[in-house]
């Protein structure tokens, strides 16, 4: 009877992660849709973007992976979140992009150590050696992580609720280089180090969940390492350790466990493919507007939408961000000339394109961004940048890799954001190839093509130490 029993048990458990196996394809083939099914508003149907839109799912899935098979937020570490390996949402080509789970009602200590952090009060850093990252920043949140529900209803005010952050003008560092973040849901008395609530009381009901209790508890610490010397500045090591009097016992993994595992990981690709797709072409109006597009914030074609900070309704994004987009449309013998003024300065400026589905044109081994400490200013204060096919031997090159289309993104971190007439202006003409230097300034220099494989170099290097896995 025993062995029966163990039979009858193993037998269940079998059909039970098949089903959830076959839900969990399902689900994929679902996303899969989303690469070449009209109803679902993928990118504009041609050769590369079906190619590239293939390998964008499979970053999906690459994440995917991670979080729904190895997210405990009792025993917490934190992972990329976006890398070269699963690039979406326009990702910033400066960033390290990080995130762990966390239980907001529990405490956690974060700790790190940074080499020459100088910069981020405003100071001179140091004439050589290596530097802390040009800018820090951690951010505390209640509700799925962007994309994760598939509908753009989670955009919705009252949905997310950001519980705390803290960004490196204000992270108090040791004189070894050394910090430690606490996060919980309140301060403990006593306590005057770094900290970051995991706890907001909001004022008005989830609008969609009426139950769902004012008080939020974070479900993620997320934030971003940006890099504007990409040959000085290192990486930091961070580490997250949730603060307990007894670590519970690891619980016996279980065929329940692995069979909800599997359907989440197909769920998270689905949600984050039909999600961008939607946001990109109707709150974005990418490829014209339509009902739900946002006025103003929609993105014109080679040219820029209003400059507008990080909120819910535009997809998120770094708290302490302003933002701009536009789609460039450019023919083979046509490039795009952007100008950028910028009043006030701000803690980190960045610039990146992208293709259609949201992952960054290739920034390591081509010019795909370009940041403050990368773009050469003219005399006259402005920023002259040059979107184009082919290099045109000036500064400031992006390099579309012969997409015809594509995003244009430029962030501005501010940790206190600037009265709105002191925002940056930018704008962009489209030109003929052989006339960009009529529009540009007289003293702008030639770029040699030596030069430029010195920069890849550079580039290269640091790209590759930043995502290195050991």
């Amino acid at each position: 009877m025993k062995n029966a029993s163990k039979e009858r048990a193993s037998s269940d458990a079998a059909a039970d992660l098949r089903d959830a196996w076959d839900d969990m394809m399902a689900s994929l083939e679902q996303a899969r849709n989303a690469i070449d099914q009209p109803e679902l508003m993928p990118a504009p149907q041609n050769p590369r973007n079906l190619a590239e839109g293939y390998r964008y799912l499979m970053g999906f899935a690459h994440s995917a992976i991670e979080r729904a098979f190895h997210e405990d937020p009792a025993r917490p570490a934190f992972r990329n979140a976006l890398s070269i390996i699963n690039r979406a949402t326009i990702d910033n080509a400066d960033a390290i992009y990080f995130y762990a789970p966390i239980d907001g009602r529990e405490h956690y200590v974060i700790r790190g150590r940074v080499h020459d952090h100088r910069e981020w009060r405003g100071e001179a850093p140091a004439p050589e050696g290596p530097r802390a990252p040009h800018y820090l920043i951690f951010e505390a949140s209640a509700g799925v992580l962007a994309g994760d529900s598939g509908d753009l209803k989670e955009l919705a005010p009252g949905v997310k609720t950001l519980t705390g952050r803290l960004d490196s003008s204000q992270i108090e560092v040791g004189p070894e280089g050394d910090f430690e973040i606490l996060l919980a849901p309140e301060r403990p008395a006593g306590h005057r180090g770094n900290f970051i609530s995991t706890l907001k009381t909001v004022k008005k009901p989830h609008p969609f969940e009426p139950d769902t209790p004012n008080d939020r508890f974070a479900l993620y610490i997320s934030g971003r390492q940006l890099f504007n010397d990409w040959q000085r500045e290192e990486p930091i090591h961070l580490s997250l350790t949730r603060v307990a009097d007894q670590q519970p016992a690891l619980p016996e993994y279980t065929p329940e466990q692995a069979a909800a595992e599997l359907r989440r990981c197909g769920e998270l690709v689905r949600g984050q493919m039909h999600f961008w797709n939607a946001f990109w072409t109707v709150l974005m109006g990418v490829y014209g507007p339509r009902e739900g597009s946002i006025p103003g914030v929609e993105f014109p074609r080679n040219g820029f939408n209003t400059i507008n900070a990080a909120a819910g309704s535009t997809g998120g994004g770094m708290s302490t961000n302003l933002y701009a987009g536009g789609v460039f449309e450019l023919g083979p013998e046509e490039a795009l000339v952007i100008e950028n003024r910028i009043p006030h300065p701000p803690q980190y400026y960045g610039f990146q394109i992208a293709n259609l589905w949201g992952e960054s044109i290739e920034y390591a081994s081509t010019f795909g961004s370009l940041n403050g400490n990368q773009s050469e200013v003219d005399p006259d204060g402005v920023i002259r940048l040059v979107v184009a096919h082919r290099d045109p031997g000036v500064p400031n090159w992006l390099d579309t890799t012969g997409h015809a289309e594509g995003f244009l993104t430029p962030r501005w971190a501010y940790s206190e954001t600037p009265p709105p007439d002191q925002w940056p202006e930018i704008s962009a003409k489209r030109v003929p190839f052989a006339e960009i230097r009529e529009h540009l300034h007289a003293e702008t220099r030639t770029v040699s093509a030596q030069e430029r494989r010195e920069q890849i170099a550079l580039r290269e290097a640091h790209v590759h130490k930043r995502f290195r896995v050991f």
